[in-house]
């Protein structure tokens, strides 16, 4: 959402909170006048009857009120007219701030997928800088280590622009060819999984094209590769497969870690859900979520396949490029 968006959204909630306020302020005094005319009337009497003024002329009768009997009506509509208004400014300001709270929930929900987004690039260029030191000391070539640290740098400004434009509104069209996708996303992960003393094995990837851009399949992909990295045990193996049929692309990942409890299956998929701890780095409960919500903007869908203590497989769903 741009800048001139946003002030029309304030401009339009401005507009229906005072619309809202002289509305309710104009009915409750309508209200209130109404009941205490009728309140006059009830209590009033006719006195003076016969009068005449100058030059003999009848003056008709007078009505009079007796202060007692009508005080205490004023009082009490006059606090109950304050309540009203009290309660009117109450919900015109939950109605004025309604705005503010939705661009400050996108505003975290922003700085939050930018944090998980990015930290596992950034822990990959950070390992990839490592390996290349080491090949300075020994006097090695660090050209291929190079390399790729360019192409780890170009894949976190492709997923920084692609998240500015989703929390823009806009959603990028493309296509991308499931193998080279994934063929990134496990070169990306390669020395996070070597530290961790895990193997990635891509197997069975079709050359299909999917309707999604290649930067959100790569972001999925490394998600979902993240995932399986992390709850892998050492010296097991995280394999990904893609096959193609009519309709659809469907991406697998799979591990060979514990499990997902039942508990957690449920919610998996949920912001900020955690599963149990593995004793590695510590993740945010992010990384599924966001691969949930970019799958479902372009029509696809992710699951739990199969779990049991002998590991899991997530799917991935795309839709086919016609």
């Amino acid at each position: 959402m741009s800048v001139d968006d946003d002030r029309r959204v304030v401009r339009r909630a401005a507009l229906r909170v005072g619309t809202l306020v002289a509305g309710a302020s104009a009915v409750a005094i309508a209200v209130g006048v109404g009941i205490l005319v009728i309140v006059l009337i009830a209590q009033a009497r006719t006195e003076g009857g016969g009068r005449h003024g100058p030059g003999g002329a009848p003056l008709g009768d007078r009505f009079v009120v007796d202060l007692d009997d009508v005080l205490p009506w004023v009082v009490g509509l006059g606090l109950v007219g304050v309540v009203v208004l009290g309660l009117v400014g109450w919900a015109a300001a939950r109605w004025s701030v309604r705005p503010l709270d939705e661009a400050l929930r996108r505003q975290r929900a922003f700085v939050s997928d930018a944090s998980h987004e990015l930290r596992t690039p950034l822990t990959a260029l950070t390992s990839r800088i490592q390996i290349v030191q080491r090949r300075l000391r020994r006097g090695e070539s660090p050209d291929d280590s190079l390399d790729q640290l360019r192409r780890d740098a170009q894949i976190m400004d492709d997923v920084l622009a692609d998240m500015l434009l989703t929390a823009e509104g806009d959603v990028r069209t493309g296509t991308a060819r499931v193998d080279d996708s994934v063929r990134v996303a496990t070169a990306t992960l390669a020395s996070l999984a070597a530290e961790a003393g895990v193997r990635l094995q891509p197997t069975r990837l079709t050359d299909a094209t999917v309707a999604v851009p290649a930067v959100t399949v790569v972001r999925m992909c490394t998600a979902l590769l993240d995932n399986a990295i992390g709850h892998a045990p050492v010296d097991s193996e995280v394999t990904i497969s893609a096959d193609a049929d009519e309709h659809d692309v469907v991406v697998r990942v799979e591990d060979e870690g514990s499990g997902i409890r039942d508990d957690d299956l449920p919610r998996i998929f949920e912001r900020f859900a955690r599963g149990a701890e593995s004793g590695r780095r510590r993740g945010f409960g992010l990384g599924l979520s966001l691969v949930r919500e970019a799958a479902t903007r372009y029509g696809g869908s992710v699951e739990v396949e199969r779990t049991s203590p002998s590991g899991t497989v997530f799917a991935l769903r795309l839709p086919r490029a016609r």
